[in-house]
């Protein structure tokens, strides 16, 4: 199977971005990036997240919407994509950030659109230690990120890896980082670049070449 389009999935703080700059550049991709500071209500939520809790999941809900309906404009037989988001990844956030009641006419909302939203060929959902997340998140210091805390991080870990537990949607490669440097040893990023090229029908998770070695 040809991969055009592959997402990128994992807590704040574990590498997305930077992974995603990475292989599109390397595979020559259009790369499709979240649009995190364009959001007004997320440093509010920070601050009050019981209060600005649902307009930060529904506004993040729709920019990735029209993110992801861009796809409809390339061709994806002739053009390649890296993103560093998949759009259900909102629906993780949300069951961590929302009421009941909210997360009810959330649900209603997502599930509206999600059928609008092309599917990608591979899903790499990266992994850490909420300690090693921390130590992230304090070193790119974003002013609003500051008030996250390990609490905050270990419940959306659980949300992450329940989602991900039960994903079967399309092909899934688990990475646990801690194991791995993609930006700076290179065998280590040869043999992630051929896990791309050799995607796993179900879900694979990846083991490093040089673990066990």
């Amino acid at each position: 199977m040809a991969v055009r389009f592959i997402a990128i999935e994992g807590v704040t703080g574990v590498g997305k971005t930077d992974l995603a700059r990475l292989l599109g550049s390397l595979l020559n991709a259009r790369l499709v990036l979240e649009e995190v500071e364009e959001n007004p209500f997320l440093p509010l939520f920070y601050e009050d997240p019981e209060r600005y809790g649902f307009q930060t999941q529904v506004f993040f809900m729709l920019s990735r919407y029209r993110q992801q309906q861009e796809f409809h404009q390339m061709d994806l037989f002739q053009e390649m994509a890296v993103s560093n988001f998949l759009f259900a990844k909102d629906r993780i956030y949300a069951r961590v950030a929302l009421h009941e009641a909210e997360y009810g006419l959330y649900e209603r909302l997502s599930e509206t659109l999600e059928e609008k939203v092309p599917k990608p060929d591979l899903v790499i959902y990266l992994q850490d230690s909420v300690d090693h997340l921390m130590r992230r998140i304090h070193k790119r210091g974003r002013g609003y990120e500051r008030v996250i805390t390990e609490d905050y991080l270990g419940r959306l870990l659980e949300s992450y890896n329940h989602f991900f537990f039960h994903y079967s949607e399309t092909p899934l490669l688990v990475v646990n980082v801690s194991e791995v440097d993609f930006m700076n040893r290179i065998d280590d990023l040869d043999d992630l670049l051929q896990q791309v090229k050799s995607p796993p029908v179900g879900t694979r998770y990846y083991k490093p070449m040089h673990v066990g070695a």
